[in-house]
């Protein structure tokens, strides 16, 4: 059967199914706070102290033609023991929904290797993920392949140019955006990964272990300043992701006075925010406005969050030696419904710090704090971008996301092998970004890594907040909320912050550099694959019919069955997984296959 046919047909159907979800939603609208059942039980998350007061709420702006709507605002997730009502003046109702089976959210279909971790459990790629494949395993579509002899692979974009290069002989990934930010990575032997931006960010990471957990310690390097951030990975529908970790808890009342409304709204004025006369304000007037009234926490660390994604990405332009260009047509604005919907989910997010908090010596827990919990509690979520990501949309072609793009994420199971979601677009700034109303395929590592820039800003506005309390007009906290934060117990197993990021950084991008033209050098005459056909459905790889015995190599496997869909180190062993079938080596043999 022909395949371009196939997809086509596909894709009609997807999109019918879509319109069609949008037509029942227009119906679905309902006065106040739905309640959704949960299918997957997640923890219960610890219900913040209750306010003295309840404040008034800002008006919600008309909704924009076409744009999703609010489902629920502040509403918590089933469980949580949060009876707290919407405070940020959100209405409830649905948006359209992606329908099971859609083939936008299909597994690995490359069986490229992954890195095995230092305290077991699969481990992804460094990432900025492999040439020519998404950071979900999925091939991009457009373009076309290349490979090299020694292995390297180069997938370009329509006209020629590099998107993706991935380096054989070290691992190194490469990859260009749409948006114009480049950004190579590469996991060196003991693990550690470098991963390094244009303008001269980045991070370097190093593992360790508490409890038997794997965590990451990352020393990021951006805008001539260093600092530090922790992450905790786990394994989840086949992908390893890695969660943000706080480092600090603040003590139970500061997350009530944060998570409630204020007695009073508050009117802080644009100097108290000291943007005025900022290039970056000046240049997304366009895309953001802040709230006029802030009658939570929430909203003011939504106007934080927003703002601190859009300074950092125009700073990232000034600091590559590229301002950023004038507003490109087809750009659609933050309205006053899609912020009260990110509100809402800053709120959720205040929720579950403090349920972490109240257990400190846990640790973070992927069912209570990280998207598995999302992408699972049957309710809707906001994501913000904190980076320039590439997706795909519903019809196969590649779109760019950016630094403070809003997406919503409606309620869906994921079938099994998916390590993507599909998500609806609120935001757009336009030119080759997505389009506001698309849906689009969000790989799961790229999800956490939103939801973990939402909460890392959080806790940062946090931090700013309490510093600010009682002055500009922001209420004053309470004794029992102003007390020292409680460090978190996985902090006295981390490695020391590296003094070096920096330099690393700076080097690795010298080296992509230059390991990209090698590479480009010898594709020159190389073999020219034909360009990936958009995302259909496809089953999960079959095992491999070879027989495998004990006592081979992981070089002998590797010729037999070709390179494993993921690996682990675990302990002395070693885990090769081949769809369900795991090979299992010890001492660089195999002593087992199950």
């Amino acid at each position: 059967m022909n395949t371009r046919r196939n997809c086509k047909g596909f894709r009609l159907a997807f999109i019918a199914a879509a319109l069609g979800a949008v037509v029942l939603a227009g119906g679905s609208l309902q006065a106040g706070p739905q309640s959704t059942k949960s299918t997957a039980k997640p923890a219960a998350v610890a219900k913040p102290a209750a306010p003295a007061a309840k404040a008034a709420t800002p008006a919600a702006a008309p909704a924009r033609p076409g744009a999703p709507v609010a489902a629920g605002g502040a509403k918590t997730p089933a469980g949580s023991g949060i009876t707290t009502g919407n405070t940020t003046g959100a209405k409830p109702g649905n948006a359209p929904t992606t329908p099971k089976g859609s083939g936008i959210t299909t597994g690995n279909r490359t069986g490229a290797p992954a890195t095995g971790g230092a305290t077991g459990g699969a481990r992804p790629p460094a990432a900025g993920a492999a040439a020519p494949r998404s950071a979900g395993g999925a091939p991009r579509a457009g373009g076309a392949t290349r490979s090299t002899a020694a292995g390297d692979q180069i997938r370009t974009r329509a006209g020629g140019a590099p998107a993706d290069v991935h380096v054989a002989r070290n691992g190194m990934d490469i990859h260009h955006g749409l948006a114009g930010n480049t950004r190579s990575s590469v996991e060196r032997a003991d693990h550690s990964r470098v991963v390094a931006e244009r303008g001269g960010r980045g991070y370097v990471q190093h593992p360790f272990a508490y409890g038997g957990h794997a965590y990451g310690r990352r020393t990021y390097w951006e805008h001539g300043r260093a600092y530090d951030r922790f992450y905790a990975g786990y394994p989840y529908h086949g992908v390893y992701v890695e969660m943000y970790a706080p480092f600090a808890y603040y003590p139970p009342a500061f997350y009530g006075w944060a998570y409630n409304p204020w007695a009073v709204p508050v009117a802080y004025p644009l100097a108290a925010w000291g943007w005025a006369g900022n290039p970056w304000y000046g240049y997304y007037g366009f895309y953001f406005t802040p709230y006029p009234v802030y009658a939570s926490a929430s909203l003011w660390l939504t106007d934080y969050l927003i703002s601190t994604s859009l300074a950092a990405a125009y700073q990232a332009q000034v600091d590559a030696g590229a301002p950023p260009p004038p507003p490109a047509a087809g750009a659609v604005a933050l309205t006053p419904q899609v912020k009260d919907l990110i509100a809402a989910e800053v709120q959720r997010q205040i929720a579950i710090e403090n349920a972490e908090a109240a257990q400190p010596a846990a640790g973070p827990n992927p069912a209570i704090s990280g998207v598995q919990r999302m992408l699972s509690d049957n309710m809707q979520h906001v994501f913000v971008a904190g980076r320039q990501i590439d997706v795909m949309d519903a019809s196969g072609a590649e779109c760019a996301l950016s630094d403070g793009d809003a997406l919503q994420l409606m309620p869906a199971t994921l079938p099994d092998n998916a390590t993507a979601a599909t998500l609806t677009v609120l935001t757009s700034k336009g030119g080759v970004e997505c389009k506001s109303g698309s849906l689009v395929s969000v790989a799961i590592p790229d999800l956490q890594d939103m939801q973990n820039h939402m909460r890392e800003g959080i806790d940062q506005g946090m931090g700013d907040l309490k510093a600010k309390q009682g002055q500009g007009g922001l209420p004053a906290l309470p004794a029992s909320a102003n007390g020292m934060p409680t460090t978190s117990a996985f902090a006295s197993s981390a490695p020391p912050s590296d003094p070096n990021a920096s330099a690393q950084i700076a080097q690795q991008s010298q080296e992509a550099a230059k390991a990209e033209q090698d590479v480009l050098a010898q594709a020159g005459s190389g073999p020219v694959g034909p360009a990936p056909q958009a995302p259909c459905p496809i089953a999960a790889p079959a095992a491999p019919a070879a027989n495998i015995s004990v006592g081979l190599t992981e070089d002998q496997v590797r010729a037999s069955w070709g390179e494993p869909t993921r690996t682990a180190d675990v302990g002395t062993r070693k885990i090769y997984m081949y769809d369900k079938t795991k090979v299992i080596f010890k001492d660089g043999k195999v002593s087992s296959v199950e």
